[in-house]
């Protein structure tokens, strides 16, 4: 019998993957969300040159600066569509298609890469690319509801 290789963490990668996978399905089911696997400490990265673009050192600082106001522009929260995953090692890999409806009625849709770095089953690094034009439109056209 064949043991998987174990990461820096103990976590088999497939073990990472399945927690990630199941995160996805949930969040597409509308039960739950990958943030829910982020550690407290996490260290997120939106890069490229979108209006969010920066490194958020915590789990309060990027859901607060970043995922509340953007739910807080939709009327119908955004659903993802995995194309790949991949694991190296502690990494999961995500490119996924997402997809909702802004406040204005706008179609929201972008495409997405997802480096997510997991540590005893939460993140704890993750740096996330997307089409900055399509988020920078919805951020300045449609103002979060209170």
């Amino acid at each position: 019998m064949v043991t998987p290789a174990r990461s820096q963490t103990g976590a088999a990668p497939t073990e990472n993957k399945a927690l990630v996978q199941q995160a996805f399905e949930a969040w597409a089911a509308g039960t739950g969300s990958p943030y829910d696997l982020l550690a407290e400490d996490v260290k997120w990265t939106i890069t490229g040159n979108s209006l969010a673009s920066k490194t958020y050192g915590s789990r309060e600082a990027f859901i607060g600066e970043v995922i509340r106001p953007f739910n807080a522009r939709m009327s119908v929260g955004l659903k993802p569509t995995i194309r790949r995953m991949y694991v190296d090692g502690d990494t999961v890999i995500v490119f996924f298609d997402a997809s909702g409806t802004a406040k204005d009625g706008v179609p929201y849709a972008n495409t997405y890469a997802w480096f997510l770095e997991l540590h005893d089953g939460k993140i704890t690094n993750a740096s996330a690319f997307f089409d900055s034009i399509a988020f920078n439109d919805l951020w300045t056209r449609v103002q979060p509801a209170r």
